[in-house]
């Protein structure tokens, strides 16, 4: 019977990690692989092989928190099958409505609904992972913010990352020994932006192995059916495999609002929204790298849309600036404005940077998501206290 229940717990696990590989895959690499810097194939590779050093290292403190910090007891591994059930049906709903699931976020209300059946839940963990959840958006709309209003403009005429026709690398043959060179149409400025793509598509992927490996495992791991290190192994199979599958078609879309904005915006919200993620799990917080990513996108339209007016009137209200994708999508030979200057016509008309409904969705989400899973599971265990 053990073995019967073991099996269900490892197979809810492989449908998680399947099912975050497939959302988190897109995210990381959507932007290069729409760029046409890197194949899916390869970006699928990529992932899974960061998502495991992600998973290995800074991942186990997450690991130790979901497992053991929560509640004040083991799960049991009957209420750890239970647990992934019902984070697996918050990421269904999620799919559903076409709305990326804060995994993390869910996994947590799951374990906390079991702590309040059992009276067994540590509300000092629990106060202070609510209070990152707070703090992770309003820290990544101030660094988006910043961004775009004081450096953006100036990085969006340097910075510019072209895809020429031919390889990027070749084989220098002229001398006795080949040596990689430079590909027939490739500048300097081409490799050093796409070797920057790539380095923060693997950080990107390196953060979502460190805060969602422990979301697909951590209940088995707390009730002692897998150690840690096989916990990984199978939670990053699962992912890699959601990475070779579903996650093909969030590339091509480009996984999530990031399709809607430029490469060089794309990048920043991705290494934001990494650093944040992957800074709070070393601390053990389980984090959702969607919550900083949407909240990254609106700092930076809201910081370029305002740089046509003065800190203090925006302070005081005295302005009806629209956020404007336009702003961000201007050709990288436009002078760059003054804060307080007024913008070109032609770099404000481009349509909106983000959605306001979408991120009410997506915030809606992160209330929602939790919510539902901690009511879900306090009426299973309650009702069905024998799997405690």
């Amino acid at each position: 019977m053990v073995e019967l229940v073991l099996v269900a717990g490892i197979a809810a696990s492989i449908f998680v990690g399947f099912n975050i590989g497939g959302s988190s895959t897109g995210i990381a690499w959507g932007p290069a692989v729409g760029a046409g810097i890197i194949k899916k194939a390869t970006a699928a590779a990529l992932m899974t092989g960061f998502v495991f050093l992600g998973g290995m290292t800074v991942g186990r403190n997450v690991m130790d928190t979901l497992s053991g910090d929560i509640i004040t007891i083991e799960i049991s591994l009957a209420a750890g099958v239970a647990v992934l059930f019902f984070i697996g049906l918050g990421i269904l709903i999620a799919n559903i409505f076409g709305v990326p699931v804060p995994t993390s976020m869910t996994t947590v209300g799951a374990i906390v609904g079991l702590g309040l059946a059992t009276g067994t839940t540590n509300f000092e963990t629990i106060g202070w992972i609510i209070s990152w959840w707070v703090v992770t958006p309003i820290i990544g709309f101030w660094i988006g913010a910043t961004i775009g209003r004081y450096l953006y403009p100036e990085l969006n005429r340097r910075f510019e990352i072209k895809s020429s026709e031919g390889s990027l690398l070749a084989l220098d043959r002229s001398g006795s020994v080949p040596k990689p060179a430079l590909g027939p149409n490739t500048t300097y400025q081409e490799l050093s932006g796409t070797v920057v793509v790539l380095i923060i598509g693997c950080y990107m992927a390196f953060s979502a192995g460190a805060s969602n490996v422990p979301n697909a495992v951590a209940p088995l791991v707390s009730s002692g059916a897998l150690e840690p290190n096989t916990a990984i192994i199978i939670a990053t199979v699962a992912i890699g495999l959601g990475g070779f599958t579903i996650a093909r078609r969030t590339m091509e879309s480009v996984g999530s609002e990031l399709s809607d904005i430029p490469l060089l915006a794309a990048l920043i919200v991705m290494l934001t929204a990494s650093t944040i993620t992957t800074a709070l799990s070393w601390i053990g917080i389980p984090i959702s790298l969607v919550m900083g990513s949407v909240m990254t996108i609106v700092g930076l339209g809201w910081g370029r849309a305002t740089r046509p007016v003065t800190a203090r009137e925006v302070i005081r209200g005295d302005t009806d600036t629209e956020v404007a994708m336009g702003a961000l999508t201007a050709e990288p030979d436009a002078p760059v404005t003054q804060i307080g200057e007024a913008e070109s016509e032609a770099a404000l008309d481009a349509g909106d940077l983000f959605n306001p409904r979408a991120v009410m969705k997506y915030v809606s989400m992160w209330i929602i998501g939790p919510s539902m899973s901690t009511l879900l599971a306090y009426g299973f265990f309650t009702l069905v206290p024998f799997v405690n």
